[in-house]
């Protein structure tokens, strides 16, 4: 099993800096993202709004990625490319974001509706977020991954929706993913035991269909939901504490 790095309290805050710089762009994207806008100008407005705050889009650039957010619309679950497409009411979209910041990075995805959603995607939005924060109260010292795991797996069965099983949260710090894997799927008291400075982050992905099957275009980036269900996805990077998780992209 490849090595977990844990933080010391100076490189966590530097994580938590630029996880602020992340933060911050998603609340102004809360404003941004109405019917209208393409995810291209979303994506520039992004680029932009780092490089002011003195960080990097780290995911321009990353194994050939061309752009500084993934951008995924409806059905698209993960590492959409933005389009100069317009935004209608009732899409959903996902903006995922890295954000760089004198060395150490930090990461966030998150959904957004656009305009007025149907009742099934706003119901498929709060099962979503409510899965991250199952998965974040499972994350404290002496639990293990698979807790974290189990609790994102049970809030997507019970509501019967899809789990997108081949995407996972990760470590993150000096890169952009370090170990350990956090599966959106597993069983409680298994998997690598927890320990303050890990710092990781979780991310459900889940699809309103309930199989959750994906499929990858030509690009090599582009994932989308294999019955043509929208996706939804909710991450944080947080740090293990003493008292916890410590969340370093908080709104």
């Amino acid at each position: 099993m490849p090595k977990v790095v844990t933080k010391n309290a100076q490189q966590i805050e530097l994580i938590r800096t630029a996880g602020r710089i992340l933060a911050e762009c998603h609340q102004a994207l809360k404003k941004a993202i109405v019917p209208g806008i393409s995810t291209m100008q979303i994506d520039q407005f992004v680029e932009q709004f780092i490089t002011r705050r003195g960080g990097t889009a780290a995911q321009k650039g990353y194994r050939g990625f061309p752009y500084a957010t993934c951008a995924s619309v409806n059905d698209v679950v993960c590492h959409g490319f933005p389009t100069a497409n317009l935004l209608r009411s009732g899409d959903i979209v996902t903006i995922d974001i890295v954000v760089e910041k004198d060395g150490w990075m930090a990461d966030s995805g998150w959904t957004y509706l656009v305009g007025e959603p149907s009742p099934e995607v706003r119901r498929l939005y709060e099962i979503t977020k409510q899965a991250l924060a199952r998965g974040i109260a499972a994350a404290v010292p002496g639990s293990r991954i698979g807790d974290i795991s189990y609790a994102i797996q049970k809030t997507a069965n019970d509501a019967g929706i899809g789990i997108v099983k081949p995407l996972v949260g990760h470590g993150i710090g000096q890169h952009m993913h370090e170990p350990p894997d956090v599966p959106n799927y597993g069983r409680p008291g298994t998997g690598l035991k927890l320990r303050k400075g890990m710092v990781i982050t979780i991310e459900p992905v889940f699809t309103l269909g309930e199989s959750g099957a994906v499929l990858w275009e030509d690009d090599g980036w582009t994932i989308r939901s294999a019955d043509g269900t929208p996706g939804a996805q909710f991450e944080h990077t947080l740090a293990i504490t003493d008292r916890g998780a410590e969340l370093l992209t908080a709104q």
